[in-house]
């Protein structure tokens, strides 16, 4: 059970009384499940037809959502290709490295078996983050159907 409390008041710690087995299950689970997506990506370039499923929003509507192009990109930066991911999705660019970081602190969290007080002014900054995070990232897929540099790259 999480606890919020005013600024002021200072909440211990929460301790995970699992086991480190039990503890390092779902981040490694994780992890191994990306392993095995990104490595078919890798193998199986999006950029030939008839591999995957069409976007809906693409198919649809003739206009690209934000992960337009997230395969693509994907592919582009595993097999070395930096330039080619900025153009088919700059949004998989900047949020890469910052998903492996916090799966990173998700990992380390596990390994020690402790996570850090929750505060009410946590609670409301990472309020704050996620919903500026869920808007660039809708403003993105607006603006990306209007700016030619930013679309994904198949039309």
């Amino acid at each position: 059970m999480t606890v919020f409390a005013p600024d002021d008041v200072v909440v211990a710690e929460r301790t995970d009384t699992r086991t480190l087995t039990r503890r390092l299950i779902p981040p490694l689970a994780t992890l191994a499940g990306t392993i095995a997506v990104l490595g078919y990506v890798a193998a199986v370039d999006p950029n030939q037809p008839g591999h995957y499923p069409l976007c809906p929003t693409r198919a649809l509507f003739g206009v690209d959502c934000p992960g337009c192009g997230l395969m693509r990109a994907t592919h582009d930066l595993l097999t070395g290709d930096v330039a080619g991911a900025l153009d088919h999705n700059i949004l998989i660019v900047v949020l890469a490295p910052l998903a492996i970081v916090l799966w990173v602190r998700w990992l380390l969290r596990a390994w020690r078996g402790r996570e850090d007080a929750v505060t009410y002014a946590t609670f409301r900054r990472r309020n704050t983050v996620m919903l500026i995070g869920l808007g660039v990232v809708l403003a993105f897929g607006v603006v990306r159907n209007f700016v030619p540099y930013l679309g994904s790259g198949i039309g």
